[in-house]
């Protein structure tokens, strides 16, 4: 035995009373994965998607984004299991899951900015409270200076020059008539284009107000979305989790705070379960424990007429439970020296549902 190894297990066996293996590195066990379904990608993830990991995919359209999150769905329903789907956009065609092998008897379908039965008109059934928005700021209180004590005092001239204008017509008709057609032609003249003016605001009101409403659907789905995530991570019973907001625009979607893609990692790793998280540009930022980045490639046709797919491509931009111990080793234990680099991306090809899986 070297006097190096003799040494070090004489430091141990003083502080095994205090400090156990206090030179020899803690195993750490890697984490359990799940296959996707897709050969290239898994052997590129070196088995699957992590459990117990926030794992976000980020990709522009037809990137098989959800191409590959109904793919893994399949092979998580497949084993018995129990998943849910939170769709923030209202995308998701329940037929192109089941052609894509997805068992709908286990699989938890949450349409977000759709109108619950019952709720028409904007009538709340009875024993439902209203949650309260987060996202969104309280509106302003009406009245003066925001007290509720009656309009602006700006508000009282508004009718100011119509009554002006009334009176003058009235005591002018009797004693100039000749005057009367000039003054009424410029309050005519006037009244015409008060009435354009007011045409122009309103129709800038109204587009303004389009799009404040546009804008107030998508914080909807959002807030929508990330409540029923937290409901779902809450209760538990899931093994995959997938949060399709996708179809929401990303300057929306970057305004979530970062404390809640912590909250869903921390609650992902206590209730074991996988969260996908479905977006047009990377958000979760470190939160996210897998970070992969889909791109589309070039359509399948057979002859010159028939689609049957399209080819993709996806890389890894972070992973931070990798495989740390080589193949060779039969090791679960990460060693200390850094491991070789290895290849970080992967193409495959997702087929349209009349050609086969």
């Amino acid at each position: 035995m070297s006097s190096a190894s003799a040494l070090r297990l004489q430091i141990e066996a003083a502080l095994s009373d205090r400090i156990p293996s206090a030179l020899t590195p803690a195993a750490r066990l890697l984490r359990e994965v799940m296959p996707t379904g897709v050969a290239a990608v898994d052997e590129l993830l070196h088995g699957g998607l992590p459990v117990g990991v926030l794992t976000e995919m980020t990709g522009a359209a037809c990137c098989g984004r959800t191409s590959l999150a109904l793919s893994f769905v399949a092979e998580v329903t497949r084993a018995g299991r129990v998943c849910a789907w939170v769709d923030g956009s209202d995308a998701l065609s329940p037929e192109s899951a089941a052609a894509a092998g997805v068992d709908l008897r286990r699989l938890l379908w949450v349409r977000c900015g759709v109108q619950a039965v019952g709720t028409a008109g904007g009538v709340v059934p009875e024993g439902f409270a209203v949650p309260r928005k987060y996202l969104v700021p309280a509106p302003p209180i009406k009245g003066l200076h925001g007290g509720g004590f009656g309009p602006h005092p700006r508000s009282e001239v508004k009718g100011m020059s119509e009554g002006v204008g009334s009176l003058l017509r009235a005591g002018a008709a009797a004693s100039q008539p000749l005057q009367i057609l000039g003054l009424a032609g410029a309050q005519e003249k006037t009244r015409d284009a008060r009435e354009r003016f007011e045409s122009v605001g309103n129709r800038t009101a109204a587009v303004r107000r389009g799009l404040s409403i546009t804008a107030g659907s998508q914080w909807t789905r959002i807030e929508q979305a990330l409540r029923v995530t937290d409901l779902l991570l809450q209760a538990g019973g899931f093994s995959a989790i997938v949060l399709d907001m996708a179809g929401i625009a990303p300057e929306h979607v970057s305004r979530v705070p970062l404390a809640t893609w912590f909250r869903y990692r921390a609650a992902a790793e206590r209730t074991h379960a996988c969260v996908l998280l479905l977006t047009q540009y990377a958000c979760a930022k470190s939160s996210a424990g897998l970070a992969l980045r889909l791109g589309a490639g070039g359509a399948l046709s057979t002859g010159r007429t028939l689609f049957v797919g399209r080819e993709h491509s996806v890389e890894v931009s972070r992973q931070r439970f990798a495989e740390g111990a080589a193949p060779e080793h039969g090791s679960n234990v990460v060693p200390l020296r850094k491991p070789p680099q290895r290849v970080s991306s992967a193409s495959w090809q997702s087929r349209t549902a009349w050609a086969g899986r």
